[in-house]
């Protein structure tokens, strides 16, 4: 297989995105470096032996200084695995081929009969998938982003298939998705359904929480929001 180059600009995307759906070898590396090239031929066949459930990713340490800082590189070759957008396990230097396969082999397992319906992504097999493990957190994320897409039924079935799993930024922005739906509005409807809500959030339930989701909409780089989150603060305490 062909190794995907990417840059500082594209880590995002290519690996960190791409690790919800399928594991990620990360290999960085420079022209100048010898143990690199050595390493390069042995990583481009043990993933290519994988059949595409893993994928090969290269960053030129040189030209890519804010990847290389992130992962606190001091010497390359450097190869890391990266699944659910965090890295799982990783080595440093050229290693041997039955090295290289060994490692990959327990940083990236054989996807599962539910990681390949999660892969394959639409809605009937993130059933199946939930159906064979109804704990399954990136089965239940991917099914509930769908549902929040359909409707005032679909968002409520989101809601009782997110109340499964432990609070995280990614569970709390689905649930808050899932109860306002589409009426949100922009920033200014936002702003002013905060400022209707804020009144009653003491001793109404229903508002203090609508007021909580509307703050989770907004997210955190808003600059009202840590604002608003004060103007709470004052009113319920």
């Amino acid at each position: 297989m062909t190794a995907i180059d990417v840059t500082d600009a594209t880590f995002e995307a290519e690996v960190l995105e791409r690790s919800r759906q399928v594991p990620v070898v990360v290999d960085l590396w420079a022209s100048w470096c010898g143990p690199c090239r050595a390493l390069s031929p042995i990583l481009e066949k043990t993933v290519t032996e994988r059949a595409g459930t893993v994928v090969l990713t290269k960053v030129d340490v040189d030209a890519n200084p804010r990847v290389a800082a992130m992962f606190q590189v001091q010497s390359i070759p450097a190869v890391f695995a990266v699944r659910d957008g965090r890295v799982v396990s990783g080595f440093i230097g050229a290693q041997p081929e039955a090295v290289v396969r060994r490692w990959l082999a327990e940083a990236a397992p054989a996807m599962s009969e539910v990681d390949e319906l999660i892969s394959v992504g639409d809605e009937a097999s993130l059933r199946k998938a939930v159906e064979l493990e109804p704990g399954n957190e990136r089965a239940i994320l991917s099914l509930a982003s769908l549902l929040v897409e359909q409707g005032r039924e679909g968002r409520q079935e989101a809601l009782g298939l997110l109340g499964r799993l432990p609070e995280t930024p990614e569970v709390r922005l689905l649930q808050a998705q899932a109860r306002v739906g589409d009426g949100a509005g922009g920033p200014g409807a936002i702003a002013a359904r905060l400022d209707a809500l804020l009144p009653r959030v003491k001793e109404d339930d229903s508002a203090r929480q609508e007021y909580l989701d509307l703050l989770e909409l907004m997210g955190p780089s808003d600059p009202m929001v840590a604002t608003y989150r004060k103007a709470l603060t004052a009113r319920l305490f």
